[in-house]
């Protein structure tokens, strides 16, 4: 089943694109943060601790998101390939040795997007290197490094978590029909909510007058909240939809109507933008907060520089689960070419197939922008109790403003293009 994996590989790149743009993205950041533990090695005492507490605290934010978009991605990925991997059960493949056949694939293209991010991590790691010398955290003199550790952790991160995906995802389809269990995936979602409100917690009572150190738990809190909210994706984007059903069926029609209907089936969707929204606003309003906290006051020579600094590494991150996001909704919407072709074929038209996937597409960003703010709270509040004394910082809803805008634009053009892309040509040649 490994010689069948890397047929499918070399035959199909482009039904692994999703996953292998994830993983190449999430190893250039991991090695990026990690080349830091290596340049430390030859620092001086100071510059050392600036460089282990940049990787630490950055690179734990990314490792947590990139595991969690890598195993989404490649999920998606599978579950697109129901069709080819119940034909191979017909032909007498057994679950272990489908199970084999998605790791093994998963493996090669885990491996293969480390291997080409190690020179983008080397590139992206001198920057930052540079950007922490110029901002006088990290001495002049320090050379920079890049391994072992970069490469070791980039590569053992992004196999690790492209093989525990594939063995989670594998299991359910080497069971044949077997439904998908939510109760694991429930439980799973309160537990990273309560790790996330643990997090907040320690920020507001043990970090409190700690400075700039809240932001190590305050910044980790809202990470965990938003992965446990997007886990319960389904359940609350059919709340949502229950809410807004009459006036999308008063509005749109039979359009409305079937976005309604097919609505449940776009829980995956959620997941990003749950992502994008919670990590977005609760990083840019904590370092709103952090502003607010040192204004008027006596600050070291260096405290502006590491605040410039703070949103550049804040920027890699969003830049990151944006591309996650507009990732996942193109291949989740691509998935679909077969059912928009049976629609077709039924009666449907083109501009009516739009107005539904419009229809889903405004389910879905309501229900992700809704609950990524209310995971941005799990940061923002505690942090603005222990830097500033209150929950929420002097600032305006500008940015905020801003970041649902940016995810609206990022959903409704990925999945609009692509979906008049998918439309085009003849619909009996899609089933075929």
């Amino acid at each position: 089943m490994i010689a069948v994996a890397l047929r499918n590989l070399r035959h199909r790149p482009g039904g692994f694109l999703a996953t292998f743009l994830s993983a190449f993205l999430g190893a250039t950041l991991l090695m990026t943060f990690a080349s830091l533990l290596d340049t430390a090695g030859g620092a001086d005492d100071a510059s050392a601790e600036s460089l282990v507490t940049t990787a630490s605290v950055a690179g734990g934010w990314c490792l947590i998101i990139v595991v969690f978009a890598v195993t989404s991605t490649l999920s998606l990925a599978v579950r697109r390939r129901a069709d080819q991997i119940a034909l191979l059960r017909r032909v007498g493949a057994t679950g272990p040795q489908l199970r084999r056949m998605i790791v093994g694939e998963a493996a090669a293209v885990a491996l293969l997007a480390a291997a080409v991010a190690v020179p983008a991590g080397l590139v992206l790691g001198r920057v930052l290197l540079t950007l922490m010398q110029d901002t006088g955290q990290v001495a002049a003199e320090v050379d920079y490094v890049y391994g072992p550790i970069a490469p070791a952790l980039g590569f053992g991160v992004t196999l690790l978590g492209a093989v525990l995906a594939a063995l989670a995802t594998s299991r359910r389809t080497g069971a044949g029909t077997r439904r998908d269990r939510p109760r694991a995936r429930r439980i799973a979602g309160v537990f990273f909510v309560l790790v996330g409100a643990n997090c907040a917690v320690l920020t507001a009572t043990l970090m409190d007058g700690k400075g700039i150190d809240a932001m190590q738990t305050a910044g980790q809190a809202g990470i965990w909240a938003s992965i446990g909210l997007a886990l319960w994706a389904p359940e609350l984007l059919r709340l949502v939809t229950a809410l807004l059903s009459v006036p999308l069926r008063l509005l749109g029609g039979a359009p409305g109507e079937l976005a309604v209907l097919r609505a449940p089936a776009s829980a995956g969707a959620v997941m990003p933008v749950v992502l994008f929204t919670g990590i977005a606003t609760g990083t840019v309003y904590m370092q709103a907060i952090e502003d607010e906290a040192s204004d008027g006051q006596v600050q070291p020579d260096f405290a502006q520089d590491i605040q410039t600094l703070n949103y550049v590494v804040v920027g890699m991150i969003t830049v990151f689960v944006a591309i996650m996001l507009v990732n996942t909704l193109i291949a989740a919407t691509a998935h679909r070419r077969r059912e928009f072709a049976q629609q077709r074929l039924a009666g449907s038209t083109r501009g009516q197939l739009t107005a539904m996937v419009a229809g889903e597409a405004l389910l879905v960003t309501v229900t992700g922008v809704l609950t990524g703010t209310a995971a941005s709270l799990f940061t923002i509040l505690p942090f603005g109790s222990a830097r500033i004394g209150r929950v929420w910082p002097d600032t305006t809803p500008t940015a905020y403003a801003v970041i649902v805008a940016i995810a609206v634009t990022l959903t409704t053009l990925s999945v609009l293009t692509t979906t008049r892309r998918t439309i085009r040509g003849p619909a009996v040649a899609a089933i075929a």
